[in-house]
Parts: structure tokens; C-alpha cells; sequence
């Protein structure tokens, strides 16, 4: 859609959309309070200007509301954004086996280790690019891996405006 049309939908249908992009209710709040947008440069600077004032459990709300790289059946949770989520893993969709059996087994030590799944921009990158880059970041402490987590899924958000608004 066009950002016109995006700045006249209702408030609750915007939030919808804007939840598909950050699955984080503070943010989406936020970003929908000050609408219209004169441009989607002025949006996206209320996007990140709203992410960053959010909290810890804001940022483990939008991180929740991700499939884990390399998940081959997106569970229907994610059904409103299973065709971004899809697009963005593109790289594991013919990923050799052992390399997925690799990012799940990652994965779950990730997810042990920080408590959230591993969140990483993930559009154009290859199975093998995301696993080194999730077993390097196993070497962060937690407050560390918190804030690239939260850099990732902005950049996430980002794309998914340019998505959402063409």
C-alpha cells in the first residue's frame, strides 16, 4: 500500500499492520499515536526513535513473535507474517541437512544460554552465514547479545515497512 492509504486506514487496522512488521506492543502503540507520516523516512524515525525507548520485555515481546532461523513449518502463530518470515530465511530453504540440523541444535543452546531466540536479520544471507553468526554471538554475555538482538530486529523492521509501504 501507499503511504496515503496507510495513513487513512482506522487506528486498530494500522496497529495490525504495523504489529506485522514489530511484533511489540509499546512500539506499535507508539508509532500509531503519531500518525500521519509525511514520509516513510519520518515513519521509519518514529520507528526507531519508539524502538529504542522501549524496554527489555518490549524487545522479548517483538523477539517472541519470530519463527526460529531454519524453522521449515512456521507454526500457525506466525501465520500473518509467514510470507516475510519465509522471504527473509530464504538462505535455509535449500540449506543442506546438516547444516539445519546444526542451526537447531545452535539454536536451542542460543535460546538456552540468552533466554530468546536467536534474532537476526536474515535477508540475504546463506544457512551457513546465519549459523556463523549465531555460534559467534554465543560468545556474548547476555546484556551484550541483548542490544545486537534488538539492532537485528530493527533492521528487521525496517525492511518490513518498505514491505508493508511501497
Amino acid at each position: 500500500m501507499k503511504l496515503e492509504e496507510f495513513n487513512s486506514l482506522p487506528s486498530k487496522e494500522a496497529w495490525d499492520q504495523l504489529f506485522k512488521c514489530c511484533g511489540c506492543t509499546h512500539w506499535a502503540n507508539n508509532v500509531v499515536e503519531h500518525m500521519p507520516f509525511k514520509s516513510i523516512e519520518s515513519l521509519k524515525e518514529l520507528s526507531d526513535n519508539s524502538w529504542w525507548d522501549c524496554r527489555k520485555a518490549d524487545w522479548l515481546e517483538a523477539f517472541s513473535h519470530h519463527p526460529k532461523i531454519g524453522q521449515k513449518a512456521l507454526e500457525k502463530k506466525f501465520e500473518a507474517t509467514k510470507s516475510w518470515a519465509e522471504n527473509e530465511q530464504s538462505g535455509t530453504q535449500n540449506a543442506d541437512e546438516n547444516i539445519l540440523q546444526e542451526l537447531i541444535q545452535a539454536n536451542n543452546t542460543y535460546e538456552n544460554k540468552f533466554g530468546f531466540i536467536f534474532i537476526v536479520c536474515a535477508t540475504g544471507k546463506t544457512a551457513g552465514e546465519m549459523l556463523g553468526l549465531l555460534n559467534d554471538r554465543l560468545n556474548n554475555d547476555a546484556e551484550k547479545e541483548l542490544n545486537i538482538a534488538a539492532q537485528e530486529q530493527n533492521k528487521i523492521t525496517h525492511l518490513r515497512i518498505d514491505k508493508l509501504i511501497s
